[in-house]
């Protein structure tokens, strides 16, 4: 069995910067940094409703001033941010492999989909008239988060972006995996990176699944989604590049291909990439800790997730959403997560083995399996901390991660 390390993660969220903050946001219980706004529509001089955001308040990082246009995107600029907590390990990285062995694979829905708007504005009022903007195609490649990392870093291996939409960043980590596998590079930076774009809340609003108040998932007054933004990526290698033991243990992927954006009620999906994500770490349900749910607080989501955990783990596996704290990132959720999920499983970031309590409201949805969603009293409770991270998208595309500590 290949051993995949994961290196300590770059992170950047509404709640924050950099894994420490994140955890200790999370087992403190901190209030949620999820806010109603407008300021998406009064950014486009549009009037529109206000919306639960999940915003990141940071000053980015600005770009070089050499950084040509097709680079150029809020959604890169969240990741070059991001990617300060990681230069070091990515230097290490590229001195001990070279430039040619070093892969990017980062997953994202939105790219630099906002910044070609203008054009469409522009053709809205000058109709046939495309002189006043110019298209930039390649801000808006689905690879362009990928490419913006090479170019950065002078990386010149594999590159490439996976766009799956609320699975991208954990079919990125399983992407990484299966190249480290078939041994064509020796270090993989992988992740995932979304931020707020008018058109996709305008197109979640359009499914109906918005919510105007805080997310409450799995309660019987949850009322939707509240839409995030951020960044997660790591460097993933079959050798240790830096003192953290954490690893990639296995992984899970299906499609239920039940609907266009709705999974199948029963879990169908879910519930196979559970079972292959066990499968492929060589581990029994019972030794799962804990499982950082998908977690949406929709409807649909939560029923069919709830059903998928109680038929493959039971009612005793501790499990939470933190989407009432990062928001749905979407295109970044899986990377997130699975960041949160090792820093959790990390003992130096939590010696004392806590789990971060549910935030919601304690009203069950008596509809749904009694799962066991954790309470400030909740613990790591095997010996060695091993816990799952899941991801379902549009058109039943579902994904899990395992990650757990090693004896070494």
């Amino acid at each position: 069995m290949t051993a995949l390390y994961l290196s300590r993660p770059a992170i950047i969220s509404c709640l924050g910067e950099g894994i420490s903050r994140h955890i200790q946001a999370l087992l403190e219980k901190i209030d949620s940094p999820l806010t109603l706004s407008d300021h998406l529509f009064r950014a486009e001089n549009l009037s529109g409703p206000d919306y639960m955001l999940g915003s990141i308040k940071t000053d980015l990082r600005p770009f070089p001033v050499s950084l040509t246009d097709e680079h150029r995107s809020r959604n890169n600029q969240v990741l070059w941010h991001c990617l300060q907590q990681l230069e070091s390990q990515i230097e290490v990285a590229i001195t001990k492999f070279g430039e040619h062995r070093v892969a990017v694979v980062i997953g994202s829905s939105t790219t630099g989909v906002d910044e070609n708007i203008p054009v469409f504005k522009y053709e809205a009022t000058h109709p046939n008239d495309w002189s006043g903007a110019k298209f930039k195609q390649q801000q808006q490649y689905f690879s362009a988060p990928a490419d913006f990392i090479a170019h950065q870093y002078g990386l010149k291996g594999l590159v490439y972006g996976i766009s799956t939409a609320c699975t991208s960043g954990a079919k990125a980590l399983i992407s990484a995996a299966r190249l480290l596998k078939a041994n064509i590079c020796d270090a993989v930076i992988c992740g995932g990176v979304d931020t707020l774009s008018l058109l996709t809340v305008k197109g979640f609003n359009s499914l109906s699944v918005l919510s105007n108040v805080r997310t409450n998932p799995f309660s019987v007054n949850r009322q939707g989604i509240n839409i995030g933004e951020g960044a997660a990526v790591f460097i993933m290698s079959r050798e240790k590049l830096d003192d953290t033991s954490v690893q990639l243990l296995g992984y899970g992927a299906s499609s239920d291909a039940y609907h266009m954006s709705s999974p199948h009620p029963e879990g169908q999906g879910a519930i196979v990439a559970f079972q292959a994500a066990l499968a492929s770490a060589q581990v029994e349900p019972h030794q799962i800790g804990w499982i950082n749910l998908h977690g949406t607080g929709t409807i649909h989501n939560d029923q069919m997730e709830s059903l998928a955990v109680s038929l493959v783990f039971g009612n005793q596996t501790s499990c939470t959403s933190t989407k009432p704290y990062t928001g749905h990132t979407l295109g970044a959720a899986g990377a997130i997560e699975a960041a949160i999920l090792w820093g959790m499983i990390d003992r130096t970031l939590n010696p004392n083995g806590q789990l971060p309590a549910q935030l919601w409201d304690g009203q069950r949805d008596p509809q749904l399996p009694s799962i066991a969603l954790t309470d400030s009293h909740s613990r790591w409770i095997n010996d060695k901390r091993i816990g799952a991270s899941s991801s379902f998208a549009f058109g039943g595309n579902n994904t899990v991660l395992i990650l757990g500590e090693t004896d070494d």
